[in-house]
């Protein structure tokens, strides 16, 4: 990009920052940055050039074609400001869990960085549900739905830094029982198989007090032949009722309201827990009927693992080592995208755990090991020119050209891709067709 072409679009852009997030996008409904921020460039007429168009591609590519991941999941990753870039991460979580999305940036100024989660549920449109304000402070979203979500980060034209993501899931409640166990699950057979558990039963000695997992109000406190003695509290913004059984005893009364973590009750063995051991019978009623428990209330929340690629590849060009598999997902049982010879050319987008992810020259992006890449600082071998050609910015014949080669003319070759170099010739480094140089 042309130095004066760049300051003009960054002044563009100064316009574009400064514009109210209450203009004419925001008059009728709420809108998200990222939304906010493609409204500006509409109005300010950067959707008809080509870099405006591509942000917006850019944009929509990501969501139809996300990488998979499993969370918990950490990257580091860098977006450059020489091309409008997206990327996305597809992954499931279910219901009751809560999705925390923590990002961090470098520079912390001056590098916008637009994130929004998003519903991808089978047979339906992607439905957006969250999104981060720009100062990347962290956010979180309750899942309500047992389906697949997509995270999308995209920076803004012309901005390029370096960022660190995290994605963890852990329980939307509180836990009812300080120091209590988990014991049998949902599901688990009742009455020799007759019917199923519709909770979790939290097992801890009798009089330890029962908590209320959330703010809310007390629905109802009675009891139950099953139950015993029970007490029903619906939580605020939340439409699911909350159900203890089995208390020993009962220490609030109907229309009380309760903060997260105040006595309801306290452990027994009431109703058809009389002469067992004492715990909790925890259940979760939605609108469609009970619910398992374990993701609302599950208090073991997962740390992803640690980046250990080296962090010094973002953002450049390397080649693979040896043939091997392009993954839709930082593991080695994941699907493959396409199969790499060796020395195929690969930029380095983001690191996580022992992986990289990567894009190939025709933009196809995956994942493949850290230890199967290596930077472009000792050629592969040499090739002299036999016919006039082109050094390309792009491995593609329609794109533009360096400079011309001539016969004779020696070239390092550093990569390849499909039937194409990437080759330094002097002190710069582009594409050349193999067989236009070497004049089949």
């Amino acid at each position: 990009m042309l130095p004066l072409f760049r300051k003009t679009y960054l002044l563009w852009l100064l316009v574009l920052s400064s514009c109210s997030q209450n203009g004419p996008a925001g008059l009728f409904k709420k809108v998200s940055p990222h939304e906010q921020y493609a409204a500006n460039l509409r109005d300010a007429g950067l959707l008809q050039t080509a870099l405006g168009r591509d942000w917006l591609a850019a944009a929509e590519k990501s969501l139809q074609s996300p990488l998979t991941v499993s969370i918990p999941y950490k990257e580091t990753g860098y977006f450059p400001a020489s091309q409008a870039m997206a990327t996305a991460f597809r992954f499931q979580a279910a219901r009751g869990s809560k999705i925390s999305i923590d990002f961090s940036k470098k520079p912390s100024k001056d590098f916008t960085v637009y994130i929004d989660l998003w519903e991808d549920q089978e047979g339906h449109d992607k439905r957006l549900l969250a999104y981060a304000d720009t100062n990347g402070t962290p956010f979180h979203h309750e899942v309500d739905d047992d389906t697949f979500y997509i995270l999308r980060l995209q920076p803004e034209l012309l901005s390029a830094g370096e960022y660190t993501l995290t994605i963890t899931s852990g329980p939307s409640l509180a836990f009812p029982v300080a120091g209590g166990k988990m014991q049998s699950f949902w599901g688990a057979a009742r009455d020799a198989g007759a019917r199923q558990h519709e909770g979790i039963d939290i097992f801890a000695p009798k009089g330890t007090p029962t908590l209320a997992v959330a703010d809310g109000l007390v629905r109802r406190v009675g009891t139950n032949n099953l139950g015993g003695k029970v007490v029903f509290l619906r939580p605020e913004k939340k439409d699911v009722s909350i159900y203890y059984a089995h208390l020993d005893t009962q220490l609030v009364a109907v229309g009380q309201t309760v903060k997260t973590g105040d006595t309801l009750g306290l452990v027994g063995n009431t109703g058809n827990a009389r002469g067992g051991n004492p715990h909790l019978h925890f259940g979760i009623y939605g609108n469609g009927g009970a619910l398992d428990p374990f993701h609302f209330i599950n208090p073991a929340v997962k740390k992803p693992a640690e980046v250990s690629s080296q962090l010094g590849a973002l953002g450049k060009a390397y080649r693979t080592s040896s043939a091997g598999k392009l993954l839709v997902s930082p593991s080695r049982s994941a699907a493959s995208v396409a199969t790499l010879d060796a020395n195929t050319f690969v930029r380095i987008l983001s690191a996580s755990s022992s992986w990289y992810k990567v894009a190939l020259p025709d933009g196809l992006t995956g994942y493949i090991g850290s230890g199967n890449v290596r930077a472009l600082n000792k050629s592969l071998n040499n090739y002299r020119v036999t016919a006039e050609s082109r050094l390309l910015d792009d491995p593609d014949d329609s794109r533009g050209s360096k400079k011309k080669l001539l016969p004779g003319d020696n070239l390092q070759i550093l990569a390849r891709f499909q039937g194409y170099m990437y080759v330094r010739s002097g002190e710069l480094d582009g594409w050349v067709n193999t067989t236009k140089a070497a004049g089949l």
